[in-house]
């Protein structure tokens, strides 16, 4: 379970990842059809309406539920997740009532804590790119965890289409193949990442959305990762969410941990 626990918190660190309470969440229901819009004419209006969907914040503290499966191996935990807008994101992850990892992870670095092991990881964020297509960044991780768009898929290039009533954005940028498909509320309901040259991929799913304070904001989230022979599935659901509140970023390391490569 250690090894596992470990492993996946990694994974956030590399895949790099309001008001609400625990009360009965307000689901919104997305109609089932959109207008039909001629795409060519309308590109720009297009990629306007969808980024406008996006949540504003400044700080964003999400609780979630998740079930972490490694290669087969699956463990129940709960994930603490804050993030400071294009500065930070800090995620603890508890098991048993006992906090077994925690990560802070920045546009420049990436540290890992791993609390079971006394062990610690600090790099650079390029670190990641060792496992993961050189476009995946900060801004990805933020998205992925806030349910936002992502800038960088929103190109000249990018062929934007509406499929069975649905807004579709694919594209190649430099190597990494993307398809995001949009629900009838305007907001990102699946992402599709495929690192053509390495074969790996990352699938991050979306289900019901929640009105909070006049923005969108997903119920829960689900992603799957292939590389290799490495696969991994998060599976989040998420019991609070606030934005905009003072927020903490602790991360010590104590002396007697070992820091490893």
């Amino acid at each position: 379970m250690r090894r596992n626990i470990f492993n996946s918190l990694l994974f956030l660190a590399f895949v790099s990842v309001i008001m609400a309470c625990k009360t009965k969440k307000l689901i919104v229901k997305p109609p089932k059809t959109v207008i039909e819009t001629p795409v060519d004419s309308k590109k720009s209006e297009t990629i306007k309406e969808l980024r406008a969907k996006d949540i504003s914040f400044n700080t964003l503290s999400l609780k979630a539920k998740a079930s972490l499966d490694v290669n087969g191996n699956s463990n129940n935990v709960n994930m603490n997740i804050r993030m400071e807008k294009d500065k930070k994101i800090w995620v603890s992850i508890t098991a048993l009532g006992i906090e077994v990892a925690r990560a802070l992870i920045t546009p420049d670095s990436i540290k890992v804590r791993n609390n079971l092991q006394g062990v610690y990881l600090k790099k650079p964020f390029n670190y990641v790119h060792t496992y993961t297509n050189k476009q995946v960044n900060f801004e990805l991780l933020q998205a992925i965890f806030s349910g936002n768009t992502v800038k960088e898929f929103f190109r000249d290039e990018t062929l934007i289409a509406q499929e069975n009533g649905f807004w579709t954005l694919s594209g190649v940028n430099d190597g990494l193949a993307y398809r995001v498909i949009f629900n009838t509320l305007l907001k990102v309901n699946e992402n599709n990442l495929n690192d053509i040259a390495s074969g790996r991929s990352l699938r991050v799913a979306y289900g019901e959305y929640q009105n909070i304070n006049g923005y969108l904001f997903p119920t829960n989230l689900k992603i799957n990762s292939m590389a290799g022979d490495k696969r991994i599935n998060i599976n989040m659901e998420f019991s609070k969410i606030e934005s905009n509140v003072p927020l903490d970023f602790p991360f010590n390391v104590p002396n007697k941990y070992e820091v490893i490569n």
